[in-house]
C-alpha cells in the first residue's frame, strides 16, 4: 500500500451554501469512484476555496459522506487577478495500491479548464 496525493476541483455556481456543499460532494464522490477509494483508505483532505467563497467549509460535505474521523483543513486560495471565480480544490492524501501514474485526478464543470491535460 502507498500513500499518494490525489487533486480535484470544481467550479459553484454561486456563493451560496447548498451549492458549496452540492458541488463539493460531487468532487468527493467523483474522486472516490475514480480512485476506487473507500473513507478508510483517505488520510487527510485539503480544501481550498476561492475568496467569493465564503457560504460554508467545503470539508462539511466531506464530513456529511462519513469522513468524520479523518483529518480534514480549509483555506483560502490567494485572491489572484483573473483567477477563475467559485473554485473549490482538493488535495488528498490516500493510501493506494495504484501507482502515481494509475491515480486520477478528476476537474469537474468549470473547473475543467484549469487542467486540460487530466480533466475528466
Amino acid at each position: 500500500m502507498a500513500v499518494r496525493a490525489v487533486r480535484g476541483a470544481v467550479q459553484v455556481d454561486a456563493d451560496e451554501r447548498s451549492l458549496v456543499l452540492g458541488a463539493t460532494t460531487e468532487l468527493v464522490t467523483a474522486l472516490f469512484e475514480a480512485n476506487a477509494l473507500t473513507p478508510e483508505d483517505v488520510i487527510s483532505m485539503v480544501f481550498t476555496a476561492t475568496p467569493d467563497l465564503t457560504s460554508e467549509f467545503p470539508a462539511l460535505a466531506a464530513r456529511e459522506l462519513g469522513l468524520a474521523d479523518t483529518p480534514l483543513l480549509c483555506a483560502s486560495e490567494i485572491a489572484k487577478a483573473g483567477a477563475m471565480p467559485r473554485v473549490v480544490r482538493i488535495l488528498a492524501h490516500v493510501e493506494t495500491m495504484r501507482s502515481k501514474q494509475e491515480v486520477r485526478h478528476v476537474y469537474l464543470g468549470g473547473a475543467a479548464a484549469l487542467r486540460t491535460d487530466i480533466a475528466q
